[in-house]
């Protein structure tokens, strides 16, 4: 099977609302379109470190740079590189919380997340810390991080200071490449609707809302003001250094499609999310201590595996801020 199929969405119109498209939700036994993300087959050639693509979809390792002590022309090269590849990995590096957030710094300015205690003396970032019994983990999901926000993060950089023996991986979903291969009267029928991405969806009924230790070592927890945040953006977001259109759904945060009821919304948007995440779109790292991982928010999805029960895990985040989708 190729492309999930297309059809128009039965019941009467509501005034002048145009029905939702009907997107076929993908199932495990659907054979995939060949699918290649250009500069994964050809990457650029750079002056100031070595580039090994990951996967056909997006991400890069880096070698042969010192994110610590980094020259004007090998960081312009770095913001080439992350537009071409998405995800950027970066090994072996020696950073402690000052160099990480003056790295950071350098994407733009760099935004304490209100929803986690910060580290001490460091408001700028947080440590995301996995215990040996610990059932949830952060992040164990497909999202993208904060599009509750007017204007989400543009960049995350993610530090490990220590992994399990195996496990806690992170995979990594092209969002052009989902918006691309939508069949065509899908995506024609989903330019310019919007979704509301909400707060209360992620946090509002989660055990780690409350603070239970019992799930997870690094619980979230909502500040007054929040529990009711809701943004609205586009379906299919333009990026605004490549001009590319990205899907911009995600299980996390996209409550409903705007003016419609979240029953209305839900079987595209289930669909929509499941097509985002479809194997062939992905990349996965494998962390070990002082690997450093810089993604664009824009036009990616990223889920943290939660297969290492029984042993810690030690990261370091700092979020870089963005532009109101568009």
């Amino acid at each position: 099977m190729g492309r999930p199929s297309f059809g128009r969405a039965e019941g009467p119109r509501t005034g002048d609302r145009q029905p939702l498209p009907v997107l076929r939700h993908p199932l495990a036994s659907d054979m995939r379109d060949a699918v290649l993300h250009p500069p994964q087959a050809a990457p650029a050639r750079y002056r100031h470190f070595r580039l090994t693509p990951l996967s056909g979809a997006l991400g890069a390792e880096i070698d042969g740079v010192d994110l610590a002590n980094l020259s004007d022309a090998a960081f312009h090269e770095i913001e080439r590189a992350v537009a071409d590849h998405l995800v950027l990995a970066f090994r072996d590096q020696a950073l402690d919380p000052a160099d990480q957030i003056a790295f950071a710094r350098r994407f733009g300015p760099v935004a304490p997340w209100p929803y986690a205690r910060p580290m001490e003396d460091y408001p700028e970032l947080m440590e995301l810390v996995s215990g040996p019994g610990d059932i949830n983990n952060f992040g164990g999901a497909w999202h993208t991080d904060s599009s509750t926000f007017e204007r989400p993060p543009a960049y995350t950089l993610l530090y490990c200071v220590s992994t399990p023996p195996v496990g806690g991986d992170t995979s990594y979903a092209n969002q052009y490449l989902a918006w691309d291969t939508l069949p065509d009267g899908v995506r024609a029928a989903l330019d310019g609707l919007r979704l509301e991405h909400s707060t209360a969806k992620s946090f509002g009924d989660h055990a780690r809302a409350k603070g239970s230790a019992a799930v997870t070592t690094t619980p979230v927890s909502v500040p007054p003001g929040h529990e009711g945040l809701v943004s609205v953006h586009p379906v299919g977001r333009t990026h605004p250094v490549t001009g590319r259109k990205a899907l911009y759904v995600n299980t996390g945060f996209s409550s409903n499609f705007e003016g419609r009821t979240e029953a209305e919304s839900r079987p595209l948007m289930d669909a929509l999310a499941a097509h985002g995440a479809i194997p062939e779109f992905t990349c996965r790292v494998r962390w070990r201590p002082g690997a450093l991982v810089v993604w664009d928010n824009r036009c990616t999805l990223h889920y943290a595996h939660n297969d290492y029960r029984g042993h810690p895990r030690i990261m370091r985040r700092a979020v870089v801020e963005g532009e109101r989708p568009v």
